[in-house]
């Protein structure tokens, strides 16, 4: 199973491989990769099944410092670079011409950029080398959500399950009272923590070393140089790159806030004394172990062992039968949070069911 999980990771680049595809073959065939990932992916996921297999203990150690899946990480940051770039000179040059092209390849882009670079920008972010972090930088750069860097790790994962958490869904909150919350309390937050951090090193909040204000410069600017490259044609700017750029970033970022609201509705955790909570463990987190979707994901599916031990490296997160379990995957669970009544008739027992077994802080009502 190790041996073939190693392979499987590699499966993160079909959907690159469909969005140009799917764009050399012109018209409909654009939609190819949201096709794919939203109707075929959760089709085989539930007929594969789950796979609730650990690593041994004894092998832990030995699989996460093999550089094999460092590898397969850095490679998708580079496609990742190639394909804004192309996905630019696509649009710069005038190459699409209907509204189905534009708006599947639109769709299609952010499922890469969004569905599958912020997740590796993810587990390139909580990692210690400094070339993986940076990694992780541009990989956020190219979807204008470079703050998550700072607000992901330095808050989410301090303050998940809390009422102080905007990445936290409350029971009972649909996804797009949670989007706005989320991505403005979040990027506002983000500020905040990097203040702090200043102001213990005796530095002006608006010092030059405040990273906010690089990461919220640095994606114009790179979106600029596009127009430039791309955009600048007859001695005008050419509108629809910057367009492009910026709508496959909120659709990216939305992306990511419906995987947010997926693995944290309504869990919490219990609070101990005022402003004081538990610490974060597997039970405070959604979980689902669908071999296929996981592949795809790099197992963010196994979120509960993330938040639980946020440093783990993707290919040895555990599988835990006591945390809350999704009934599916991420692409239908997503699908599922589009729809609010239906998500909530079928979250919302699972959820009283799980925390009946334990608590449900009034805060949370």
């Amino acid at each position: 199973m190790i041996h073939l999980k190693k392979i499987g990771f590699f499966t993160a680049f079909i959907l690159p491989a469909l969005l140009v595809t799917g764009f050399y073959a012109g018209g409909f065939w654009n939609l190819i990769s949201v096709i794919f990932a939203f109707i075929i992916i959760p089709v085989i996921d539930q007929t594969v099944g789950l796979d609730t297999s650990n690593v041994p203990e004894s092998q832990v150690n030995r699989i996460s410092e093999e550089k094999y899946y460092r590898f397969v990480t850095y490679i998708w940051t580079f496609v990742q670079l190639g394909i804004v770039l192309w996905g630019c000179y696509v649009v710069g040059t005038g190459h699409l011409h209907s509204v189905i092209e534009w708006v599947g390849f639109t769709l299609s882009f952010a499922l890469v950029t969004g569905g599958i670079g912020i997740t590796v920008a993810h587990e390139l972010g909580h990692k210690k080398p400094a070339i993986e972090r940076f990694y992780s930088k541009v990989l956020l750069m190219t979807v204008c959500y470079m703050h998550f860097y700072i607000e992901h790790n330095r808050g989410h994962h301090v303050q998940v399950a809390t009422p102080l958490d905007p990445a936290t869904a409350r029971k009972g909150e649909n996804f797009y009272e949670f989007w706005f919350r989320s991505v403005f309390e979040g990027y506002s937050h983000a500020w905040k923590l990097e203040q702090d951090r200043l102001r213990k090193k005796g530095l002006p909040p608006l010092s030059w070393q405040n990273e906010m204000i690089y990461y919220s410069i640095v994606p114009i600017v790179f979106c600029a140089i596009m127009v430039m490259l791309f955009g600048y044609q007859q001695g005008q700017i050419n509108w629809q790159v910057p367009l492009f750029f910026f709508t496959q970033s909120i659709l990216a970022i939305t992306l990511l806030e419906l995987v947010n609201y997926v693995e944290h509705y309504g869990i919490v955790r219990k609070e101990l004394s005022p402003g004081k909570y538990e610490r974060v463990n597997p039970l405070h987190s959604w979980n689902t172990s669908h071999l296929i979707s996981n592949f795809f994901l790099f197992q963010l599916q196994r979120h509960s062992d993330h938040h639980a031990y946020a440093s783990k490296r993707y290919q040895v997160l555990k599988h835990y039968d006591e945390s809350p379990q999704l009934p599916f995957g991420y692409p239908t669970m997503i699908l599922l949070a589009l729809v609010p009544p239906i998500w909530f008739r079928i979250m919302d027992k699972r959820l009283e069911d799980w925390t009946s077994k334990i608590y449900y802080p009034s805060w949370a009502e």
